[in-house]
Order: structure tokens, then sequence, then C-alpha cells
């Protein structure tokens, strides 16, 4: 039963970042923008429970890491009406 349940949530966030990949790449959707990133967040996450419970440890890491750049991506920018300021 649980490897059932496992399996499904591995498919259910393999698709729905495939979703957001080949959305992207058609010009459907910004790689910057909600849609792709809320699709990354979701799919990542379940990916990563689904790694955390097979205990794949390197592929844990990576999910962790996608999920956390799409999670700053989402909510960590800043406004699109401030201007940007480049140093250097």
């Amino acid at each position: 039963m649980l490897e059932t349940l496992s399996n499904s949530i591995a498919y259910v966030g393999m698709g729905l970042v495939l979703v957001a990949f080949v959305l992207e790449t058609r010009g459907k959707i910004s790689s910057r923008g909600p849609a792709y990133l809320g699709l990354m967040i979701v799919g990542s996450a379940l990916l990563a429970v689904r790694a955390a419970y097979a205990q794949e440890w390197a592929f844990l890491i990576l999910e962790v890491v996608w999920l956390a750049a799409a999670v700053w991506a989402l909510f960590g920018r800043t406004p699109a009406s401030a201007p940007r300021t480049e140093t250097g």
C-alpha cells in the first residue's frame, strides 16, 4: 500500500515538473511566472517526499534545492515596479 502511494506521489510530482517544463519551452508560461514556479514547487515537494521515503539521498538533495530555488524565486523577489540597481 505505501509503495503504491509512494509511486503515485512520484508520478504526480514528475508530471507537474514536466508540464511546467513543456509549457515554458513552448512559450505558454514564463519560467519566472507564478504558474511555472507553483508547478515546480508542488512537483519538487512531491518528488522530495518520494525521495525521502525511498531513502534516495542524492535525489532528495536535488529536489530540496529545486524546491528552495522555486520558493525563493516566487516569494523572495522584489516587486516588478521597483528599480533594479547594479553594483560593480
